[in-house]
Formats: structure tokens, C-alpha cells, sequence
């Protein structure tokens, strides 16, 4: 399934009817399961209905590095954001891919 920023936004934890989604580096996982640590009130909640990629990356939760923008990173922190995504890769379901 394809998805807009704007779409993508609707599944930030905050209508309990839906589920919770988080993208890295354009693909959307599913993440309702983790909803403890992405839904409102959990610690990486500013994640969800987002393309978090660079502040994963950055290991930072500043509003201005949750972006899809990989833009000048570092090749350390490119790493950092591969290994992030193997570990939703092995834990959430992949449902579908951010469209501009």
C-alpha cells in the first residue's frame, strides 16, 4: 500500500481504531504490537505515522531530525540506521511504502 506523508499520519497512535505505523527509508512497518514504546505516551511515540529514518540514524527524538531526509549523514550514522531497520525488519510486519 502506498501512503502520503499526510496518509501516513493518520496511524500516529492517536485513533485507537487504527494501527500504528512508523517508515524507515520509505517502507512502513506496522508497529501496533510495540504500542507500549510508539503509541501516545510512549517513549517513541513523536515516531509514529512518521518516516523517522534520520533521527533514528541521528539517534536523536528532535523534531526537526524526524524526516526522511538522509542528507548529509555520516556513513556511521547510515549504520546506525541500517541496523535499526534489520530490527524492525525481524520484529514488524512491512505494510506498505512512503509515495511523495
Amino acid at each position: 500500500m502506498d501512503f502520503t506523508a499526510d496518509q501516513l499520519l493518520q496511524y500516529n497512535g492517536t485513533n485507537p481504531s487504527n494501527p500504528i505505523y512508523v517508515a524507515i527509508k520509505g517502507r512502513v512497518f506496522d508497529v501496533t504490537t510495540g504500542k507500549s514504546f510508539y503509541g501516545p505516551g510512549g517513549s517513541y511515540a513523536m515516531f509514529a505515522g512518521k518516516d523517522a529514518s534520520r533521527a533514528l540514524a541521528k539517534m536523536s527524538k528532535n523534531d526537526e531530525d524526524i524526516t526522511s531526509s538522509l542528507h548529509g549523514l555520516t556513513e556511521k550514522e547510515i549504520g546506525v540506521l541500517d541496523d535499526w531497520e534489520k530490527k524492525f525488519e525481524a520484529k514488524y510486519p512491512v505494510v506498505g511504502r512512503v509515495v511523495s
